[in-house]
């Protein structure tokens, strides 16, 4: 496998909240008011995107990857939360069968792509070859050499069958992932979110940080370049990747014209079943 040149997009423990671009001291926190604010203007902005989305039959792709506990799923949920399920879906697929095995590798990702119109959002993507299946040892030096060589042409492939690929990478420090883990310990409506294979990667920090920077070395071109986010603070991460979400799709504002209700039509004939004859759900509250 070639070797490629270095990039400057590493991600190192203790990585900083963050900065303020003119005194490089870290930001205050973004209240929570503040936060609401700008979420509800980007959410019409969104709006506005799945409108032209549908108008001009676009497809478009947007992968969500990085560490675990790093915010991906967090993003995903304010993108989608004002967006049509008909129109903007999300993808997070387990591990493959045994059948899946056998196949191509980007087969199981191949039939969840795009139809003209639609946006689908990856909650991990074909990029486990290249992250937990390296490290874990759950491929081989063939199938991992294979991806790193395959997965450009692939992505390449993709753009010039109309497909629009956004690629984000949530980074976040060890110190900050840390404590997202003992929150979802401590949180009983959390603890799914940690697999065994979120606390085996526990140990191994330093070897996806190398997976990461190889990855990126191969992966990050320019027809499907890495947008890396700082995902130590939550909220601005939100706000930061979707605003940049919006920067990659030049849209026109479809915001659907108000609506007016018409006269709901009164008939005199109609009588309602008694309502001893219909079961309802218990008031508990």
């Amino acid at each position: 496998m070639g070797k490629k040149k270095k990039h400057g997009k590493e991600e190192r423990a203790g990585n900083p909240c963050a900065e303020d671009e003119d005194t490089g001291m870290p930001k205050a926190p973004l209240s929570t008011a503040k936060y609401e604010k700008e979420l509800a203007k980007l959410h019409i902005e969104l709006v506005k995107l799945q409108e032209w989305v549908k108008l001009k039959g676009l497809k478009l792709v947007i992968l969500f990857e990085g560490r675990d506990a790093a915010g991906k799923g967090g993003a995903i949920k304010r993108i989608t939360e004002c967006l049509n399920p008909r129109v903007c879906r999300v993808v997070a697929l387990g591990t493959p069968t045994e059948r899946e095995k056998t196949q191509w590798y980007f087969q199981r990702y191949v039939p969840h792509l795009p139809a003209t119109g639609e946006m689908v959002l990856f909650d991990r993507s074909w990029y486990n070859r290249a992250g937990v299946e390296r490290v874990m040892g759950f491929c081989t030096n063939e199938e991992y050499e294979e991806f790193m060589r395959s997965c450009p042409e692939f992505e390449r492939m993709l753009v010039r069958s109309g497909i629009i690929l956004v690629k984000y990478w949530f980074s976040v420090s060890d110190e900050e992932q840390e404590k997202r883990f003992r929150a979802r310990m401590e949180d009983p409506t959390k603890r799914w979110k940690l697999s065994p294979m979120d606390l085996a990667s526990r140990e191994k920090w330093v070897e996806y940080s190398k997976a990461k920077d190889t990855m990126f070395n191969y992966t990050d071109i320019k027809q499907a370049p890495w947008y890396v986010v700082n995902a130590d603070d939550k909220k601005r991460a939100r706000l930061n990747c979707i605003a940049h979400l919006l920067s990659q799709v030049p849209y026109e504002d479809l915001t659907p014209e108000p609506i007016v209700l018409p006269e709901r039509h009164v008939d005199s004939d109609y009588v309602r079943p008694p309502m001893g004859d219909q079961t309802f759900v218990p008031s508990v509250y």
